[in-house]
C-alpha cells in the first residue's frame, strides 16, 4: 500500500485525530500493546522490589537499609499509578504519534561536552542509562521497527518519508515510562535500578509486540510485501515501476542494515572475492571467449545444463533428507562432467567463461564453510548440504545473491540456520513441527525450483508465518518458565537464608535441646513464610527478633534493669511463638505441652541466674595464650599447597566470568557433558537474587540452571561454547575472504 492508499484507508475508517476513533486495526494494535506492556511492566516492578529487598538485606548500615526500605515503600505505594499513567501515555501515542527519527541511525550530534556539563550529575546518569537502553533496542529490533515505521507512515495523514511516525519507537515508549516514573521520590541509585529492570523486562521483550503489530497491519493490506529501498547515489536514476531497471536487485538495501553498511558492504566483499579468485586463476592467459575452437556455455544455456542434473534417489518422495552425514558435492567436477557429455553441432569444445567459473568456485567455498560451521546445528547442516546444486542454479540465474543481503534465497538460508540453531544431534526430530517445516522447504526447492526466484519468496513468507505462530507459543511457555523458576529460586533463597541465620545464632550459644528443636523444626517455617511474604506483610525482621529475644532470655542477666526487661519480654515472646507456630500448623496436637516445656526452660534459666548471683562465684580468668614463635606465625600466614592451588584456579576462572557476563538474554550456547553428549539451549533469565542463569530449549522449557561461577568453570574446561547467531551467508562470505587472503598473501 502506498501513501495515497494509506490515506484512503484512513478515510474509510473515519480518520485519525483528536477525539476521533482510530481504525480497528490500529485500535487492535493499541489494545494488544497496552495490555502486553502492562504485563511486562508488572514483572519489572516485581524485579525492582526483589532487588531492593536484596540490597536492604545486605546493607552495611541501618541508614542504608532504611533507605532501601523507604524506596520499596515509595514504589509499592505509587506503582499502580505509574502503571496506569504509562499505559495511558502509550495509548495516546497511537492517537497523535510523535515524529520518529530513522530507525537505521541514532543521532547523537546534539549531545556535546558543553550540553552534558549543564545537566546535573543525577540527571546525566539517568539520561545516559536511557540513551543506552534506546540505542540497544533500536539496533536489536531494527528490522521490525523499519517495517512498522513504513506501515504507520503510510496510514497517518501527516506523516511522510521525511517525517515518519512510529508509535512503537523505543524512544517514545521509554519517554512515556520516564514521565510516569517522575512521580517516584527516590534517589538516583534506586531510580537506575528501576530503569535497569524496565530495560530487562519491558524493552528487551518488545520483539513479540512489534512482530504482532506488523502481522496485524500486513493482514489489513498495509504494505504486505515490504521492500526497503536505499538511497540511490547521484547519477543513478531511480527505476520506474514496471521497467527492467525496477527489478534490478542492486537497488535494494538489506532489511536490517543501512544501505552503506549493507548492500555496499556486500558489493565490496563480492568484488574482493572476484579479484582474489582472478589472481588465483592467473590473469595472464588469453580469455577463452577469444578462442575460435571454444564454445562458451553461460547464462540460460548453463542454467539449462544444470537443470538436467538428475535427483538422487534418496532425495525424492518423503524420505528423511537429514539421514547420514552432510553431502559434499564437487560442483566444479559436476559441471565439467556435464560439459564433457555435451555435443555441439559446430564441433567446438564447450567451456565456461571465467566469471561463471569463479561463481562455481565461490559457491563451493561457501558450502565448505557451511558444512564445517560448528555453530550450525547438525540436522540443519545436513539439510542445507542438499541445496548445493539449487543454490548454484540460483547464482547462475541471479548473481546478486552475493551482493544483496535481502536476496530471497540468501534470506531463506539465513532464516533456516537461525531457526534451527537450538537443535542437537540427540533431538527427536520426527515429532518436531519446525524440523518438518524445514525438511519440506528443502524438498520443495529440490523438486520445484526451475529458475523462478519467486519460489524462494513464497517459501520465505510461509516460513515467517510459521515461525510467528511457533514463537508465540514458545514465548508464552518461556515466560511461564521464567516466573516458575523465579518463584522456586526465591523459595530456595528463603530456605538458605533461614537455615544460615539459625545455624549462626545457635552456634554462638548453648541452647537446651527442646528449644533448639522448636527453632529448627518449627520456628524456621514461620521465618520461611515471613521471608517470602515480606514484600507485603513486612514480618521478616519481627520473626528474627523472636529468635534473638528467646536466646537472650535463656542466658544470665544479673543487672536489675536487665532482669526487669526479662520480665517484660517473656509474655510477649511466648505469645508470638504460639501464634507463629499455630499459623504454620506445627505439631498442633502437642503445642500446649511444647509451650509448657518452653515456659519451664525459661523459668529454670531465670532461677539459675538468680542462684548464680547469690553465690557470687568468682569467674576464673582464662589462661593467657601461649606466645608464638616467629616461625609459627609465618607458618600460619603462609598459604598451604591446597590454598595456593585454589588461588590459581580462582585467578584462571576470573577471566571467564567477564565472558559469562557478556552472554545476552536470548543467546544460544552449547553444553558438552562429561559423557560426550551435547545439548543446546538459550539463556532465558538471569536471576540476580541467586546469581543464577536459567537456560531453556527451543520450546521455552527449562533445560538447566547454573551459577555464574559454575558457568565460568564450564567454559574454562571447554564444556560451554557460545554460539554465533549472525547471518549464515554473511559469516560464510567473511570466512571465504579470509581464506582467499591467506592463499593469495
Amino acid at each position: 500500500m502506498n501513501k495515497q492508499s494509506g490515506i484512503h484507508y484512513l478515510h474509510e475508517h473515519k480518520g485519525l485525530g483528536k477525539g476521533v476513533a482510530v481504525p480497528k486495526e490500529i485500535s487492535k494494535i493499541r489494545d494488544t500493546v497496552v495490555a502486553g506492556l502492562g504485563d511486562l511492566l508488572q514483572g519489572a516492578f516485581d524485579a525492582v522490589d526483589d532487588s531492593l529487598f536484596e540490597l536492604a538485606n545486605n546493607a552495611r548500615s541501618n541508614n542504608e537499609q532504611n533507605r532501601y526500605f523507604e524506596a520499596m515503600r515509595e514504589i509499592r505505594i505509587k506503582r499502580k499509578g505509574i502503571e496506569k499513567h504509562f499505559q495511558t501515555s502509550v495509548g495516546h501515542l497511537f492517537v497523535t504519534p510523535p515524529r520518529s527519527t530513522s530507525p537505521e541511525v541514532v543521532d547523537h550530534s546534539t549531545t556535546t561536552a558543553e550540553t552534558l556539563s549543564l545537566i546535573q550529575n543525577d540527571e546525566l546518569e539517568e539520561q545516559v542509562a536511557l540513551n543506552a537502553m534506546i540505542t540497544k533496542s533500536r539496533a536489536y529490533f531494527q528490522g521490525p521497527l523499519i517495517q512498522l515505521q513504513a506501515r504507520f507512515s503510510a496510514i497517518y495523514p501527516n506523516a511522510s518519508d521525511e517525517e515518519p511516525v512510529n508509535p512503537l519507537a523505543p524512544e517514545h515508549l521509554c519517554s512515556a515510562f520516564v514521565e510516569a516514573a517522575q512521580a517516584l521520590e527516590i534517589q538516583i541509585r534506586e531510580r537506575l535500578i528501576v530503569l535497569k529492570q524496565f530495560d530487562r523486562y519491558v524493552v528487551s521483550n518488545l520483539g513479540m509486540l512489534l512482530d504482532e503489530a506488523n502481522r496485524i497491519l500486513i493482514q489489513a493490506g498495509i504494505i504486505p510485501n515490504f521492500r526497503f529501498h536505499g538511497k540511490t547515489t547521484s547519477g543513478t536514476p531511480i527505476a520506474e515501476p514496471g521497467s527492467d531497471k525496477a527489478n534490478t536487485p542492486a537497488s535494494e538495501a538489506p532489511l536490517q542494515e543501512s544501505p552503506e553498511s549493507g548492500a555496499n558492504r556486500d558489493n565490496a566483499i563480492f568484488e574482493q572475492i572476484r579479484n582474489m579468485l582472478a589472481e588465483q586463476r592467473g590473469g595472464g592467459g588469453q580469455p577463452r571467449s577469444s578462442n575460435p575452437n571454444v564454445h562458451i556455455v553461460g547464462g540460460a544455456e548453463l542454467f539449462q545444463l544444470l537443470a538436467n542434473i538428475p535427483h538422487e534417489p534418496q532425495l525424492s518422495g518423503s524420505d528423511n533428507l537429514s539421514k547420514g552425514e552432510p553431502i559434499v558435492v564437487d560442483l566444479h567436477e559436476v559441471v565439467e562432467h556435464l560439459l564433457a557429455q555435451r555435443k555441439n553441432q559446430d564441433g567446438k569444445t564447450p567451456a565456461l567463461n571465467e566469471a561463471d567459473e569463479d561463481l562455481i568456485n565461490l559457491v563451493s567455498m561457501l558450502f565448505e564453510f557451511i558444512l564445517d560451521d560448528y555453530n550450525l546445528s547438525a540436522p540443519i547442516q545436513v539439510l542445507i548440504s542438499r541445496l548445493q546444486i539449487p543454490i548454484l542454479k540460483v547464482v547462475i540465474k541471479d548473481k546478486s545473491f552475493f551482493s544483496r543481503a535481502t536476496h530471497p534465497a540468501r534470506k531463506l538460508l539465513n532464516g533456516l540456520a537461525r531457526a534451527g540453531i537450538g537443535w542437537s544431534e540427540s533431538d527427536e526430530k520426527s515429532r518436531d513441527k519446525l524440523y518438518e517445516q524445514i525438511h519440506n522447504i528443502v524438498l520443495r526447492i529440490l523438486n520445484e525450483f526451475d529458475g523462478d526466484i519467486t519460489l524462494f519468496e513464497q517459501l520465505n513468507d510461509e516460513f515467517d508465518q510459521f515461525l510467528a505462530r511457533e514463537n508465540r507459543k514458545s514465548t508464552l511457555v518461556e515466560q511461564r518458565t521464567r516466573e516458575s523458576e523465579r518463584g522456586r529460586i526465591k523459595s530456595q533463597k528463603a530456605q538458605e537464608t533461614v537455615d544460615k541465620l539459625l545455624q549462626e545464632k545457635l552456634a554462638r550459644h548453648s541452647i537446651p535441646d527442646t528449644i533448639r528443636n522448636i527453632l529448627i523444626n518449627g520456628w524456621s517455617r514461620v521465618m520461611f513464610l515471613s521471608y517470602l511474604r515480606n514484600d507485603v506483610e513486612h514480618r521478616w525482621n519481627q520473626s528474627v527478633r523472636v529468635v534473638d529475644d528467646l536466646i537472650w532470655c535463656l542466658h544470665p542477666h544479673l543487672e536489675d534493669d536487665e532482669r526487669d526487661q526479662w520480665v517484660r519480654v517473656v509474655p510477649g515472646l511466648l505469645k508470638a511463638l504460639r501464634s507463629g507456630l499455630e499459623e504454620v500448623s506445627y505439631n498442633s496436637t502437642g503445642l500446649d505441652t511444647m509451650m509448657s516445656d518452653l515456659k519451664h526452660e525459661l523459668t529454670e534459666a531465670f532461677r539459675a541466674h538468680a542462684l548464680a548471683e547469690a553465690r557470687e562465684t568468682p569467674r576464673e580468668e582464662p589462661p593467657a595464650p601461649a606466645t608464638q614463635t616467629d616461625e609459627q606465625i609465618l607458618a600460619e600466614q603462609s598459604p598451604t599447597a591446597v590454598e595456593r592451588q585454589q588461588e590459581i584456579e580462582d585467578a584462571a576462572t576470573a577471566e571467564y566470568v567477564n565472558k559469562i557476563d557478556g552472554i545476552a538474554i536470548g543467546q544460544w550456547v552449547e553444553f558438552n557433558l562429561v559423557n560426550g553428549s551435547r545439548f543446546r539451549c538459550k539463556l532465558s533469565a538471569i536471576i540476580d537474587e541467586a546469581d543464577c542463569f536459567v537456560f531453556v530449549n527451543r520450546m521455552g522449557l527449562k533445560v538447566i540452571e547454573k551459577a555464574r561461577i559454575e558457568l565460568a568453570h564450564e567454559m574454562r574446561r571447554g564444556r560451554l561454547t557460545i554460539l554465533e547467531q549472525g547471518a549464515l551467508i554473511d559469516r560464510a562470505l567473511d570466512a571465504v575472504v579470509g581464506s582467499l587472503r591467506r592463499n593469495t598473501g
